[in-house]
């Protein structure tokens, strides 16, 4: 496995908990910014979501990213939320030694029904590290309209985006 890889995810992971110790539970649950009126609480669960479909398909190497557990707990209560990074995180570095030089069946649903694709555990990953940041950016999407300024340098902006534009919230 990649280390810079898995540092790369916990160094993401870590922002969600900086995100986490600042603001208050009211806003990690308020539902008011349209126009899909989800909280903060619910795009951290359904990042931590995508990655729990990760590790509980690796032992049978079939990953389904449609069976989501979908746990409300993490949406709602933050420390139920950082308890869950810090065990994915524990989690992800004891991957770093780990062979992954096989591919693996991942099922998502591309909007016309399921489809079954192979992945390595390595790129699924990878995917799943994009796909954190690109919720990250609808998180700063709701904390702008909440009138929430918060300075986490880089969040919710691809590490590729031109660095004037690559302030974070």
């Amino acid at each position: 496995m990649n280390q810079f890889l898995i540092s790369s995810i916990n160094h993401n992971l870590n922002n969600a908990i900086t995100l986490l110790d600042i603001i208050d539970s009211k806003t990690y649950q308020d539902t008011s910014t349209g126009p899909y009126y989800s909280s903060i609480g619910s795009h951290i669960r359904h990042t931590l979501d995508f990655f729990d479909c990760i590790t509980c398909g690796l032992d049978s190497n079939s990953i389904d990213l449609t069976k989501r557990k979908r746990n409300e707990l993490i949406a709602t209560d933050k420390e139920e939320a950082k308890n869950r990074i810090l065990d994915l995180q524990m989690l992800l570095t004891s991957y770093i030694d780990a062979n992954t030089n096989y591919l693996i069946h991942v099922t998502d649903d591309m909007g016309q029904g399921k489809i079954t694709v192979a992945y390595t555990l390595e790129s699924i990953l990878a995917h799943a590290n994009s796909h954190t940041i690109h919720h990250y950016a609808t998180i700063g999407y709701i904390l702008y309209h909440l009138n929430v300024a918060i300075e986490i340098p880089g969040f919710g902006y691809n590490p590729t985006s031109p660095i004037h534009k690559r302030e974070g919230i």
